[in-house]
């Protein structure tokens, strides 16, 4: 076994060599991933339970979304104090317990920070509340006069990235109307004001409670967006681009310059540390060349590659976004970090099969055009992944993929729970589709997510067949695939190699040597011939007559 002490102390802790530059890291969703105490929501003890299941797959490292203490508007992203458990998922003495559990089994864990926002539950917030304009207290937040005779107006144009203004105004202690907040999101998740020096005070506490705890690094959520432009002139967005940025040209409220100094500061408390502790940012930005500017070598260790999440299943395309990935992360010295689903998009066993056009975050309901058969979407989304695993660099996990489940399409209306379901009115459906809980055990209640078989979204009849404990008994399996492609990705030392492209194979097809093997990617509609004399290491669908089919990548030894 590998104690907490190993991880952090061993003596592969080289530069080149840390562990973030070519782990596998596990998305886990704390209420959708096993519930313990059998209220319907998962928690920190349904974690530590199902940690063997996690050793079994083959994982380096778990990322958890946030599971601090919270009154939950935002499924967590809303946070009240930082330095707890909200009691919905357990205690601290649990997270212990968990993280103890994860290190014991030679897996790390990277928690969810979110400094953009708190909660408007947060002290803070309420101390801002009730002392008034132009006080220290405010001073930690974004709270501007209005426009207009008497205020009436917000401060710009600024939008919520739910829907709605991305301003509130508050009644102040007499009972007149006040001053506004600037809100990016729910009206319920106010914004710091990163310009005020108690605010970096207080994160850099925040990160060194959870560091002293033992913890491996942070998922920075919105890590794009802390720094406004302090003229807060008025911008509309591109509505073509990505919810939450993205845009050619950075919005006042994203991508602002000023930002990368608190990544230079928190690598600083970072380092402080033994063991390589991670910062993995979420940067919604312009291009994949800007991205690479949160990964510079005093920043971040990692950013979501969300350029490559959201290209189509296309050999044109895919290879433009990987070279493009390669040689800007390459570049300042960075892994380039892959991902194929999370909790915010259309899970890709879906995703990659629309017909219909399915902007980041809009979700898609029983209405939606062109919804696949899942056996026809799951050969697909398992192509894209032994794709994306033969990589180098670091690679995320979407709890549940494994399994090959596809979205929840289908939620009863009254089932969902999504901010952006009701700032919206039901015009956007929301991200709860790929947030519902797992399925462990065909035969159990809740599909073993649950014993008590409460479950906070419902599960579709469907998952039965995919349940973790049928996939095992299942040749051929996406969870038995997944297993083999971690142990081969290990074993051939793939995260850690690099790509060189093979020419020749026709169009549609993508294919590259890393290391000793070599990966086909059969993105055309037609079979594609096996080079002659290759030992087929693992296919992600059964060959046809021999030949690599349609939608499907083979691992070869040459």
């Amino acid at each position: 076994m590998t104690s907490q002490h190993d991880l952090h102390h061993s003596a592969d802790h080289t530069p080149g060599q840390e562990w973030w530059r070519s782990g596998v890291i596990y998305q886990i969703y704390p209420r959708s991933f096993a519930d313990h105490t059998g209220d319907g929501l998962g928690d920190l003890s349904g974690i530590t339970a199902r940690l063997d299941e996690l050793q079994e797959l083959g994982i380096d490292a778990v990322w958890l979304s946030p599971f601090m203490t919270s009154p939950q508007k935002d499924a967590g992203y809303d946070v009240a104090d930082y330095c707890d458990v909200d009691p919905i998922f357990g205690t601290l003495e649990d997270f212990d317990q968990m993280l103890q559990a994860a290190h014991d089994r030679g897996i790390r864990v990277i928690v969810d920070l979110v400094p953009n926002h708190s909660s408007d539950q947060h002290e803070w917030f309420q101390q801002a509340l009730a002392a008034g304009p132009g006080s220290t207290e405010r001073g930690r937040y974004i709270f501007r006069d209005g426009k207009g005779q008497h205020g009436e107006q917000p401060p710009n144009n600024w939008q919520s990235i739910f829907g709605g203004p991305a301003w509130t105004r508050v009644s102040e202690a007499d009972g007149s109307p006040g001053q506004w907040y600037l809100h990016l999101f729910d009206s319920s998740q106010p914004d710091f004001d990163w310009s005020n020096e108690e605010v970096h005070e207080e994160f850099r506490r925040i990160l060194r409670f959870w560091l002293d705890r033992g913890v491996d690094g942070f998922r920075v959520d919105v890590a794009h967006g802390l720094v406004k432009d302090q003229e807060f002139p008025d911008y509309t967005p591109d509505p073509e681009a990505a919810s939450m940025g993205g845009e050619q040209t950075p919005a006042p409220y994203f991508e602002q310059p000023g930002v990368h100094e608190i990544y230079r500061d928190w690598r600083k408390v970072l380092e402080e540390y033994p063991g390589d502790r991670a910062l993995c940012g979420e940067a919604w930005v312009s291009s994949v060349a800007s991205m690479a500017q949160w990964v510079r070598p005093d920043e971040m260790h990692q950013t979501f590659n969300f350029e490559y999440l959201l290209a189509p299943w296309e050999a044109g395309q895919l290879r433009d976004i990987i070279d493009r990935s390669i040689s800007a992360f390459g570049a300042v010295g960075a892994p380039s970090t892959w991902v194929l689903s999370n909790h915010d998009v259309v899970r890709h066993a879906t995703r990659l099969s629309l017909t219909g056009e399915n902007p980041q975050g809009t979700g898609i309901g029983p209405d939606f055009p062109g919804i696949p058969e899942h056996q026809d979407a799951v050969r697909r989304a398992q192509a894209a992944t032994a794709l994306m695993l033969a990589l180098p660099g670091s690679s995320y996990i979407y709890q549940g993929e494994e399994l090959g489940l596809d979205e929840v399409h289908d939620l009863p209306d009254e089932a969902r729970q999504d901010p952006t379901w009701f700032r919206t009115r039901g015009e956007k459906y929301g991200r709860d589709g790929c947030r519902v809980p797992i399925p462990w055990e065909a035969e159990s209640p809740a599909f073993g997510f649950s014993s008590s078989g409460k479950s906070w979204l419902p599960q579709p009849g469907r998952w039965k067949s995919l349940a973790r404990d049928v996939q095992r008994q299942t040749p051929g399996s996406t969870l038995n695939r997944y297993q083999q492609l971690l142990r081969l990705r290990r074993e051939l030392g793939l995260g850690a190699g690099a790509l060189q492209w093979a020419e020749g194979w026709g169009e549609g097809v993508l294919a590259f040597r890393n290391g000793d093997a070599l990966i086909i990617a059969n993105i055309s509609g037609s079979p594609v011939e096996l080079p002659t004399g290759a030992e087929l290491l693992v296919s992600s669908a059964s060959l046809i007559g021999g030949k690599i089919g349609p939608d499907t990548t083979v691992w070869l030894r040459q």
